[in-house]
């Protein structure tokens, strides 16, 4: 037997030279990774693994990215890198929003995605009664909710989140859009009456009308002092 050919067949092959010329970068992996690593940085999500994969998952998928629109800077008395945020709830927004109804694991993919504790999901759920199909919308409410704690404070969230306005600009939503959050934080607080929901609802209609059909924070605040 051929001593040389038997050592090769025992010998590992030589590792693989490359040279500049014989690699060849696919034209659109540079500005993926630029936007990547830019998505990454105003996220800044505790697990970068998971992210990531859900990430690219969504754009292969032609779906909303799970990304904040800027950066949050920590607040000194809010730990704001433990939980739902407001930029996440409107990134959670614009990936599920598009859908009436989403379902229980749709929304506990996107949440992962986001590296956002499972419990407090579980609470959100739990709060709202959800069956396996959610009204996104009446989730979104929740979420505020989460955000703020009162009705008037989830609602001035809602409007900050949903204002297609700049952000100089006192943010604003549709009446309609307004009622319909209101109606529902207000039936589930089970302590208001129905007849303090329609006068809250008729006398901010009248400042809407007066708008363009919108609502503005400051509107139903001074309706809130006013009462209160």
């Amino acid at each position: 037997m051929n001593s040389e050919v038997f050592k090769g067949n025992l010998m590992p092959p030589p590792e693989t030279m490359y040279c500049a010329q014989q690699i060849n970068i696919p034209p659109d992996l540079p500005n993926i990774l630029k936007q990547f690593t830019k998505a990454a940085i105003r996220t800044q999500p505790h697990d970068v693994l998971q992210w990531a994969a859900d990430y690219f998952s969504a754009m292969s998928k032609g779906e909303a990215l799970p990304v904040k629109q800027r950066l949050e800077m920590p607040v000194a008395t809010q730990k704001t890198d433990t939980g739902l945020t407001p930029n996440l709830l409107k990134t959670l927004h614009q990936q599920l929003a598009s859908k009436e109804i989403i379902t229980k694991e749709e929304l506990l993919i996107k949440w992962k995605g986001l590296c956002l504790p499972v419990e407090q999901l579980d609470t959100i759920l739990a709060l709202g009664n959800f069956s396996e199909n959610i009204n996104w919308m009446h989730f979104f409410a929740l979420g505020c909710s989460a955000l703020g704690g009162t009705i008037t404070s989830a609602l001035k969230h809602a409007c900050d989140i949903l204002t297609e306005d700049p952000e100089t600009a006192e943010a604003q939503i549709p009446f309609n859009t307004f009622e319909s959050l209101y109606t529902y934080l207000a039936h589930l607080d089970g302590e208001i009456p129905e007849e303090q929901i329609e006068s809250f609802l008729f006398s901010l209609q009248e400042h809407a009308k007066q708008q363009g059909g919108m609502v503005l924070p400051s509107d139903f605040i001074d309706i809130c002092n006013k009462t209160n």
